[in-house]
């Protein structure tokens, strides 16, 4: 790819050729966004190019430091593309500098777009998120729920509720990811952690065998992170009748131009997967071993490609991401193709916990935590921001308020120490001057 790093308006002639170029080579892979890269574009949208090239010299700095290989962000005002960056490295030893069409490992960016799914069979009258989900998973009723006893273990109560589709959207099915009271029996039945890909059976079998296992918690009562996403993933299966990658390719990445967005790597395209680093004890990074596993390469270019993830499955770019979000700040369409209404759009980016405990000034909504007090938060942002990330440590958010969307991408875990995410968002909102 010909756009790789630091291109900026020198004022020379030269310079003004090559970003011309690149300007249209990318505008054709994203057709549905406007894409430039000139500063000039910042400031007609009513942000500094000087000052977002202030963020772009911080971010580069954590790849001069060796705490991480390369980043690839892309940040889009008023619907067009302000800054479109690869730094550093996307393989250290094989010296291959990070592009901005390198793929990346997106883990629970994932959940967004499942989410997405279910939206769109309620719009189709395929099901309704307030409904239990045992009317499409049968096997999921008369559930039990792990509680603590009086000698450090726990005995089995009835759950006191049912779980339904919105108490999964919101992560308060009662699920983690198997390490609750019950985590022994997790464990023997190999239903720990995030990672899929390494499953020979489809997940609706998975799903399935998941239900006989006990709950941390009785579903609606508390927040809690697991395999909420992933069991929404098989009812997507079950509801639509296709797999969840034919859902996704034919009713969502498809019609948003996201092409370079696959649960599975395609041979063609090995070669621009990022390399997952992890810190070392003695400082700087080194590249996680060819094993398979939630931390480790993974099985996403060789391997079963049985199981597709709904929770943390997908491999993305920043630019077919922000295609994602651009359709849902613009209400449900991007160049002329709608996947949801304004109205389902705005149920999913609104607040549903209520009074369930989350994260100070924040909650969460059909997919994405919520913003509900910059103030009480206390980093810059606006009220009804709404975000999430991935277990690689990449991040992402839509503003409204400030008419933004945000992606950002890079490979390491555990992500220890670094505070390059309030970076990014600190250089880019002292960037807006409008």
């Amino acid at each position: 790819m010909p756009y790789t790093h630091h291109l900026r308006n020198n004022g020379s002639a030269l310079a003004l050729f090559v970003l011309g170029a690149v300007s249209a080579f990318l505008s054709s892979t994203l057709p549905s966004i406007a894409l430039a890269d000139s500063p000039i574009v910042a400031e007609r949208v009513g942000m500094s190019g000087e000052r977002l090239a202030l963020l772009d010299n911080n971010l580069e700095r954590y790849n001069e430091d060796s705490r991480l290989a390369g980043q690839v962000y892309i940040v889009l005002r008023h619907g067009e593309v302000v800054a479109h960056e690869a730094n550093g490295m996307q393989d250290v030893a094989r010296g291959v500098a990070m592009n901005t069409d390198s793929i990346f490992r997106i883990a629970s960016q994932t959940k967004a777009i499942t989410s997405l799914a279910i939206m769109m069979l309620q719009e189709r009258g395929l099901l309704d998120i307030n409904q239990p989900l045992s009317k499409y998973l049968p096997e999921w009723s008369n559930m039990q729920v792990a509680v603590s006893d009086d000698s450090g273990g726990y005995t089995l109560q009835p759950a006191r509720n049912e779980i339904t589709l919105r108490h999964l959207l919101t992560h308060t099915g009662g699920m983690s990811y198997g390490t609750g009271r019950s985590a022994a029996e997790w464990q023997r039945a190999n239903m720990q952690g995030w990672y899929f890909a390494d499953r020979e059976e489809p997940v609706r079998e998975t799903i399935a065998r998941m239900a006989a296992l006990p709950l941390d918690a009785h579903p609606g009562e508390n927040w809690i992170y697991g395999y909420n996403t992933d069991i929404l993933g098989a009812v997507v299966e079950v509801v639509s009748g296709e797999t969840l990658a034919d859902f996704f390719a034919n009713n969502i990445f498809a019609p948003l131009g996201m092409n370079d967005t696959h649960f599975y790597l395609p041979a063609a395209k090995r070669d621009r997967l990022a390399t997952v680093y992890r810190p070392k004890q003695e400082g700087g990074i080194e590249a996680i071993p060819e094993t398979n596993g939630m931390q480790s390469q993974g099985l996403y270019a060789d391997g079963p490609r049985q199981s597709f993830s709904g929770g943390a499955g997908l491999l993305s770019t920043a630019g077919d991401y922000a295609k994602f979000l651009q359709m849902t700040l613009n209400g449900g369409e991007l160049n002329g193709e709608r996947l949801v209404s304004r109205k389902t759009i705005e149920l999913m980016t609104t607040d549903h916990l209520g009074t369930i405990e989350f994260r100070p000034g924040q909650g969460f909504g059909l997919g994405f935590s919520i913003a509900t007090d910059v103030g009480l938060r206390g980093t810059l942002g606006s009220e009804g921001e709404y975000a999430w990330g991935g277990a690689y440590h990449s991040t992402y958010w839509v503003d409204p308020v400030e008419d933004l969307v945000v992606v950002y991408l890079t490979q390491i875990i555990p992500a220890t120490g670094l505070d390059d995410h309030i970076t990014l968002r600190n250089g880019i909102y002292q960037a807006i001057v409008d």
